[in-house]
């Protein structure tokens, strides 16, 4: 493969066997190479196409700014939690992980600590990918002898939910917060805790990650089910008063009408985690 440009001593942009420009690592493979040099076979430990411009912009200035094994240990954590989740993971987690793990990393060096604000709701809303967390902080400690707590196995978590949701860390940090806030109002208005171990609970949690998505993208559901409400607010009326609390929050909080669909919904997942 040919050469196009040497990011550093260990990083190379070459084009492959198709013309398409991709990423290739291993030690000393850009050491004293120059652009239209041929790219050695024996060096080249790792491979990757990004397919998104703004990405591979993204990741080549990480790639100049990061350690290599920092990014290789990244790597191994990812493909690790591909084959755990048994997810697809956007490309942009071979950006933000990276990124992430290094400046952890040097952080700890320093001696700074970060707590995770969102631990226990992390650990509740998104088990599966807490336990890919827990898994990556095991493999940092194996490679680099730092041993990071389960607050960095939250920080890493949320990595793996945003990049199966294909959004920014910022909107899986919102979805967080507003599925907090719907569990507030779910025990104010109804006095129950719900069991948190129930199928029930985790399809309400994976009802609330979509309506997140959908509040982020301005999708409502609209009022296509409005005649199943009056019999269903007969039924469940402390459920329903919730859910209509639950709607006003979006409402004010994040400027969203959630229609009559939605209060539906709610109120269906209410009713069934809660018994109201």
């Amino acid at each position: 493969m040919q050469i196009q440009k040497v990011l550093n001593n260990n990083v190379v942009i070459a084009l492959d066997e198709n013309g398409e420009e991709t990423v290739l690592m291993g030690r000393g493979l850009g050491f004293g190479r120059r652009t239209g040099d041929s790219a050695p076979a024996n060096l080249i430990e790792k491979r990757f196409s990004l397919h998104a411009e703004q990405l591979s912009d993204r990741f080549q200035q990480l790639l100049t700014s990061i350690p290599l094994p920092h990014f290789l240990l990244s790597e191994r954590i990812i493909d690790h939690a591909k084959r755990t989740l048994g997810a697809t993971l956007s490309d942009s987690i071979y950006v933000t992980l990276p990124d992430h793990i290094s400046a952890a990393i040097e952080r700890h060096k320093q001696g700074i600590e970060l707590s995770n604000p969102l631990l226990w709701d992390i650990r509740q809303f998104y088990p599966e990918e807490y336990r890919a967390g827990c898994a990556a902080v095991d493999l940092i400690r194996e490679e680099t002898d730092i041993a990071f707590d389960e607050d960095e196995a939250g920080f890493i978590a949320m990595h793996f939910v945003n990049a199966e949701g294909g959004g920014e860390f910022p909107e899986v940090y919102d979805m967080t917060c507003l599925m907090q806030r719907v569990f507030e109002l779910v025990r104010e208005q109804c006095g129950a805790e719900p069991d948190r171990d129930s199928v029930d609970f985790y399809r309400f949690v994976a009802h609330l990650k979509f309506l997140a998505r959908r509040i982020a993208a301005g999708q409502s559901y609209g009022d296509r089910d409005a005649d199943l409400l009056p019999p269903v607010q007969e039924k469940y009326p402390a459920a329903f008063a919730c859910a209509q609390a639950i709607c006003r929050m979006i409402s004010e909080e994040y400027s969203f009408d959630a229609g009559k669909n939605e209060l539906l919904c709610l109120t269906l997942h209410i009713a069934r985690i809660t018994g109201a």
